[in-house]
């Protein structure tokens, strides 16, 4: 068994991050900028201090360990409480340092009413010695890494709530039905169609609890394919086959370049509330609060004391 961690079980523990986030040794290089041998090495040195193997490498291809996916959630947790600890530490010298992570939803980039590049903007002026992170992802994951410290902050369509965390009401966005150019109301007349018509024809629908989800089930349309994110719902509309919910200011470059047709506009939408969270204990760290209070301003919304 293992005995006290040391800074280098630290470091052989990012590491192994690194290769899993990256997907492999190699892919890893660029990132951790060492060779692949050399991260091979870290890699079966934390093996041997764990007494675990964690991963296979080979002509296969990289792949985890059932116990190496269980070190990789405790690697998770152990990195974020070590950067929650440098937090509180700067946090007493009343500095802003060390690194922030935040997590914003697919395909938010595009939408006009958005305001995040601007927020960063306002935060890398007032925290210039801040390394800012960014991921992207969709409404389960980022939720769950907000909850268990992985990311401090969130920003994910609005629909359900946690007493465990803060939220503000950011931005909004408009979800239009839209059908692709081998689909048969591509070049139909839409005068006439209602939510029954609508039923009758193949949905692609987002596979997490969400408003597309909760629509498809009020409407009853028929789901016959599933996304994870809108670029998956987007890649099924275009094949044809299927009618799909996309934010409008994504689907206008398909639009565009006449590859998706919006379905009766006035009829088939919903709206989108977006909004940031962060967790309500422990108490966020300056840096988070900073990055908030960026994240208000830009948005037009009452910052925080």
């Amino acid at each position: 068994m293992m005995g006290q961690l040391s800074d280098m079980d630290i470091r052989l523990l990012r590491i192994f991050k690194s290769v899993v986030d990256c997907g492999g040794m190699a892919a890893s290089e660029l990132e951790l900028n060492i060779g692949t041998s050399s991260i091979s090495r870290h890699i079966k040195d934390l093996e041997i201090r764990l007494g675990l193997t964690l991963c296979r490498r080979g002509r296969g291809g990289f792949s985890m360990t059932v116990e190496g996916e269980q070190i990789y959630q405790e690697t998770l947790r152990l990195l974020s409480s070590t950067d929650q600890f440098r937090s509180s530490v700067d946090d007493i010298h009343r500095r802003m340092g060390g690194q922030l992570t935040v997590a914003v939803h697919d395909k938010t980039a595009s939408n006009p009413a958005a305001k995040i590049y601007e927020a960063i903007a306002l935060f890398s002026e007032r925290a210039p010695e801040v390394s800012l992170n960014m991921h992207v992802a969709c409404s389960n994951p980022i939720e769950r890494g907000v909850l268990d410290g992985q990311f401090q902050i969130g920003i994910i369509p609005d629909h359900r709530s946690s007493d465990s965390l803060s939220y503000a009401s950011l931005f909004e966005e408009t979800m239009l039905m839209y059908c692709g150019t081998k689909h048969p109301l591509f070049n139909a007349s839409q005068d006439n169609l209602d939510w029954g018509d609508i039923s009758t024809h193949n949905f692609a629908c987002l596979g997490y609890h969400s408003h597309n989800m909760e629509i498809s089930h009020q409407m009853r349309l028929s789901r016959k394919a599933t996304g994870f994110d809108q670029e998956a719902i987007a890649t099924l509309i275009l094949s044809g086959h299927y009618l799909g919910f996309l934010p409008d200011h994504y689907a206008e470059t398909f639009v565009q370049r006449g590859q998706m047709k919006v379905v009766k506009p006035d009829q088939f939408n919903y709206k989108c509330n977006f909004v940031g969270m962060m967790r309500r204990s422990p108490q966020p760290s300056r840096v988070s609060q900073a990055f908030w209070n960026c994240l208000l301003e830009a948005h037009g919304r009452p910052t925080l004391n």
